[in-house]
């Protein structure tokens, strides 16, 4: 087996299910600019273009609200959140939209995203950027959680996440 990094298994994945099917796109501060946080969407604008890896700014209730919509609308978005931390800015769109969708609608409306989020302690960064809050969102009817521990599973998962028809909480560690 090939030996990668954590976010190389990401990207790899990712990009393996962009190439598969069209519908599955991206939002996030930063993903075409800088590749994202830790290079996990690196060249994947310049091979997919702007309309699939899509920058924003840094508004996590914007970023949430529009995968939400999307994928409502029939797409599967990612929406990727720099920091979990923050995800919080978020939750009003995810636990009370997303997570509810299928139950509001009797079964008849899927919301298939993946909010990801980066959890954990990394050197150089505060405490506002350094919390784990999978547990909390696994008390969310309606949502997935994964958290992912190796780079295998990390590609593995997040092309299973992408796949489902349900809300995933995608937390990938920092480090």
């Amino acid at each position: 087996m090939t030996e990668m990094t954590y976010a190389q298994a990401a990207r790899l994945g990712l990009k393996e299910e962009m190439e598969r099917d069209p519908k599955v796109w991206a939002l996030g501060e930063d993903l075409g600019f800088e590749g994202g946080m830790a290079g996990q969407y690196k060249d994947l604008q310049a091979e997919f273009g702007v309309d699939r890896i899509v920058d924003t700014p840094i508004s996590e209730a914007t970023i949430m609200g529009a995968a939400i919509g999307a994928a409502l609308a029939g797409t599967r978005p990612i929406a990727e959140l720099r920091f979990s931390d923050f995800a919080m800015c978020a939750v009003d769109e995810l636990v009370n939209q997303a997570a509810k969708a299928r139950y509001m609608f009797g079964g008849q409306a899927r919301v298939p995203m993946v909010a990801r989020m980066p959890i954990g302690i990394r050197g150089g960064i505060a405490a506002q950027h350094s919390q784990s809050p999978e547990a909390w969102y696994t008390h969310v009817p309606g949502l997935v959680v994964v958290t992912p521990g190796t780079p295998a599973d990390n590609r593995g998962l997040l092309k299973a996440a992408i796949r489902c028809d349900d809300p995933v909480v995608y937390m990938e560690h920092k480090g």
